[in-house]
């Protein structure tokens, strides 16, 4: 009876290849697992026949598209995390709950192992490996562009061709894409040169440029409940309605596409253009609440542990001690984030046009320039005073100093002056 390995399929170029070449190589049955991150019915459509087709013995197609969001898209909104000030974490966040999936089933079939079709220049091998190894470590794992001598995309394609299996694309529009209901990924070919000019008309898929979106601007108000968004303009939705409604809304404004040189885990940099319209509503809306619902020591101790929370997640160590223990501290800070941010949206912009909240720790009485009853000017001298005594305290000591400088070493001309 030979044994089981589960493959994380997609249909794509890389993982239709893997089919041919795991059956060719080793004794293997192949579980096919495709996992619904919101990846949209272009990529699910007759995915089950295509994998028997290329040699897939049995097909999952697993929807988690709802666990994807609640578990693993909120918690990182509300920690702000960023990776390295632009990239939104798209494809990361997606992975561990991808892994998590495959160790299900591979523990339901009695499978030894699980495939993967990450490169061995890429960030994602080290994420699904990471995650497997947390959550199995009886588990092996295939890998094989660490082991086939295909070198390149195109040599992929034609390893495809060889063994009559059709493929939908061309070496000249086989760019490395990764979607789900979060963002859309673009990597490979022209991009991979960081000296040209990205055509964006050519490359997105869910959002306008701004030449082509609306010359009329839009407004639109998120609600949030204890940093959790639950309300799109007054209208109460689910979590995946409201990741739906504003991926269009952000994507017809053009709002939220970045062409990103990143440094990924394995040292090398990397250039990608990243598509994440409303996640990029979301995250401009959420950080409005939270200024104006933290303190000014929770908001910056905060803003240390988002871009450790990123780094984390970038890095593929979602099951660690450490980011479970930040999102902790991160639900502790939430508490209060709750409310409303209003926007304006127009041609790739994205401005603030109102906050409320009330946990808002704006006080206009105390920040007005009108004095009020709960502020007294003379009360900043004394503050000042003690304030800034240690730079007092220093000025005295530097001026004591030099005139102890001066005693001692006295000017060498001022005695040979005449006295006039």
């Amino acid at each position: 009876m030979a044994k089981k390995v589960v493959l994380a399929y997609s249909g794509g170029l890389d993982t239709t290849t893997i089919i041919p070449w795991l059956k060719e190589n080793y004794d293997y049955e192949i579980i096919a697992v495709c996992v619904n991150v919101g990846q949209g019915i272009d990529e699910l459509d007759n995915l089950e026949a295509k994998a028997i087709q290329s040699g897939a013995s049995k097909v999952y197609v697993k929807d988690v598209v709802e666990e994807f969001i609640e578990s693993y898209i909120w918690p990182t909104l509300k920690a702000n995390a960023i990776y390295e000030n632009q990239y939104l974490l798209g494809t990361c966040m997606a992975r561990p709950l991808i892994a998590k999936v495959l160790v299900d089933i591979a523990e339901l079939e009695g499978a030894e192992a699980i495939c993967h079709g990450a490169t061995g220049k890429g960030n994602d091998q080290v994420r699904f490996e990471l995650a497997i190894k947390a959550l199995n470590p009886d588990l092996k794992i295939v890998a094989p562009w660490r082991l086939w001598d295909i070198k390149s995309r195109e040599d992929a394609i034609e390893y495809c061709h060889a063994r009559g299996i059709n493929l939908p694309f061309t070496a000249e529009q086989s760019y490395s894409r990764d979607k789900n209901i979060w963002h859309l990924s673009h990597e490979g070919l022209e991009i991979e040169d960081p000296t040209m000019e990205t055509d964006y008309k050519k490359i997105l898929k869910m959002s306008n440029v701004p030449e082509d979106a609306p010359d009329t601007p839009e407004y639109l108000t998120i609600d949030f409940e204890a940093g959790i968004p639950v309300k799109v303009n007054g209208v109460s939705m689910n979590a995946l309605e409201i990741m739906e409604t504003l991926n269009k809304i952000g994507g017809t404004h053009a709002i939220g596409t970045v062409d990103l040189i990143e440094n990924r885990i394995v040292g090398m940099k990397s250039r990608g253009i990243y598509e994440t319209p409303g996640g990029t509503l979301l995250y401009k809306a959420h950080e409005a609440l939270e200024h104006i619902c933290l303190d000014r020591d929770t908001y910056s101790f905060k803003s240390i542990v988002a871009e450790k929370f990123a780094d984390l997640l970038y890095n593929g160590q979602w099951f660690s001690p450490l980011r479970e223990a930040l999102s902790q501290f991160v639900d502790s800070t939430q508490e209060t984030v709750t409310g409303s941010v209003k926007m304006k949206l127009y041609k790739g912009n994205c401005t603030l046009a109102g906050t409320t909240s009330a946990y808002a720790l704006y006080n206009a009485s105390i920040s007005s320039f009108t004095t009020g009853d709960l502020y007294n000017h003379h009360d900043a001298e004394g503050f000042i005073n003690l304030y800034g005594l240690p730079m007092t305290v220093r000025a005295l000591m530097k001026r004591a100093e030099g005139e102890v400088k001066k005693a001692a070493f006295p000017d060498p001309d001022r005695g040979n002056q005449e006295i006039r």
